[in-house]
């Protein structure tokens, strides 16, 4: 990897954080869905310009001990596990951001602070998106059969999409990060605008949107120990799936904004899901012990194929109403 080249692109991840903090978003607003359909365009289109340089400047992201013959057909592979590992995370980013509405429904945090609230979280999973990958990249190269226990976490969690229906409620006053923070810091109740921390009576006391962004962090934590594994079932190069990553939760607050009063019509998706990651375990495992080798190709068009189906069937069929005792 040269590191001259990945510096270039953390850069680029900075100015753009930059800019959506102090000159797109200086001033709290609630977000509109026009607005979120164009920025949601805007980092779209970003990721497949993206694609577009690895396909012709990729020799970068190769891994130091890389022996390519063909080099044009290699960086046409990167480019092909770019996109598959960009639209996996996209695709599972979509039920993270089910649990993040919910969870801003539940500690009643008004609208015009959620891209606050968005931004730092996002800037937080950068960070430990970063230990979290290149860490599990070098592991991954000393011990292949991690990818298989893996394999198995995924189908758990695809299993278990099914069971819990995406019917989960938040406890606000018993969460597990609440009662940490409460425990250990010290708490106000009363809101203070978008500010997440309040000095008064002579110490700093952590806000209720801070606590709400401890708790997006930890579930974004929780999210990654499924999503991260599932990318490197595409690819074994670590730079090509943070690059993926990075671009997907990078437009994830304009695709939260985009689906947020719409996301109950897309029901389905949550089970879609499930089979998704379910698809994914089981590649992963069979790769390891029988050898399989499913084509980046073929990955990305199941990806995409039960995306787009999940969506369909969302709009055919009409949620069941919940069951009353």
């Amino acid at each position: 990897m040269n590191g001259l080249f990945f510096g270039m692109f953390m850069v680029f991840v900075v100015v753009m954080l930059m800019l959506d903090l102090f000159v797109f978003h200086k001033k709290d607003k609630v977000v509109s869905v026009k607005e979120a359909a164009i920025w949601t365009g805007i980092w779209v289109g970003l990721a497949m310009s993206f694609a577009v340089l690895v396909h012709f400047f990729g020799d970068w992201m190769m891994p130091p001990d890389a022996s390519v013959t063909d080099l044009a057909a290699y960086r046409s592979e990167m480019v092909q596990e770019f996109l598959a590992g960009y639209f996996l995370e996209e695709s599972l980013s979509i039920d993270n951001i089910f649990v993040m509405i919910m969870i801003f429904v539940s500690f009643g945090i008004k609208r015009e602070y959620y891209h606050r609230v968005l931004f730092w979280g996002i800037f937080g999973a950068i960070v430990l998106r970063f230990i979290f990958i290149f860490a599990l990249g070098a592991l991954v190269t000393q011990f292949s059969w991690l990818l298989a226990v893996f394999g198995v976490i995924l189908i758990y969690s695809g299993v278990k999409m099914f069971v819990d229906k995406g019917e989960e409620q938040i406890d606000t006053e018993n969460h597990p990060i609440v009662r940490f923070a409460s425990k250990y810091f010290p708490v106000t109740s009363k809101s203070h605008g978008h500010d997440f921390f309040v000095h008064e009576g002579g110490k700093w006391l952590l806000t209720p949107l801070f606590l709400v962004l401890l708790v997006i962090e930890f579930s974004d934590i929780i999210f990654a120990v499924d999503s991260i594994p599932a990318v490197f079932s595409v690819t074994k190069n670590p730079v090509i799936v943070y690059t993926s990553n990075i671009f997907a939760i990078m437009g994830l607050r304009s695709l939260f904004f985009l689906l947020s009063d719409v996301a109950d019509r897309f029901w389905m998706l949550h089970y879609g899901l499930g089979v998704l990651l379910s698809f994914i375990g089981v590649k992963m495992i069979g790769g390891e012990f029988l050898g399989w080798h499913i084509p980046t190709l073929a990955s990305l068009a199941v990806i995409l194929g039960i995306l787009v189906f999940s969506v369909l069937l969302s709009m055919l069929i009409k949620k069941p109403a919940p069951k009353t005792e």
